[in-house]
């Protein structure tokens, strides 16, 4: 049984995915503003979409953490056809929904372990599939050099998952008073 006082509320089910969607609309956007012929802007805000998932399966369990994903992978690819082209709303949402799966449960097979862990793996994991599954679907056809973009993506994606390791624990440490101890572990969290 999780150790949480009381189940998520419906607003902070409803946070956690609209930040999801939020997350992905503006990721799908960005991803067509290259910063060079290795980036785009889009590496740099996909990542908070683990961030996302990753607080909301260490507070409210894996369950909660698949829910937010399948909300806001179906706001996310209403945002994205909105935002960006047909091909990439088709391409984010295959990528998103694997990945976001991917890192829900590598987190919880490692959730466990210190702190800093579950998020890291989680995310190192997903990321890595994210961007083999986005790229070779949403730039497959069109002659923009996607391996190039897909190298360089991926490796902000890496740092980007460290980077976030800070906010990780300060949001957890907000939802969950206490809930890392001096030994880097974590308090448990039912795992449905």
């Amino acid at each position: 049984m999780s150790e949480l006082a009381a189940p998520p509320s419906l607003t902070a089910r409803a946070g956690f995915a609209l930040a999801m969607a939020a997350v992905v609309g503006v990721s799908n956007w960005l991803v067509q503003y290259p910063i060079n012929d290795f980036l785009t802007w889009g590496a740099f805000s996909y990542p908070i979409a683990f961030l996302v998932s990753d607080v909301c399966n260490r507070c409210f369990g894996p369950r909660r953490a698949r829910e937010v994903a399948f909300v806001g992978f179906a706001v996310g690819i209403g945002l994205s056809l909105w935002l960006a082209t047909v091909q990439i709303a088709a391409a984010s949402g295959t990528a998103f929904l694997v990945s976001q799966l991917l890192d829900v449960a590598v987190f919880n097979r490692l959730r466990r372990a210190s702190w800093w862990k579950a998020p890291f793996w989680g995310s190192v994991c997903a990321s890595i599939l994210d961007t083999a599954i986005f790229f070779s679907i949403a730039f497959h056809g069109t002659e923009v050099p996607w391996l190039p973009l897909a190298g360089g993506d991926l490796i902000a994606k890496l740092l980007m998952a460290v980077l976030l390791l800070a906010p990780y624990r300060a949001l957890v440490r907000r939802f969950l008073p206490g809930a890392f101890t001096f030994s880097g572990s974590s308090r448990p969290v039912a795992s449905a």
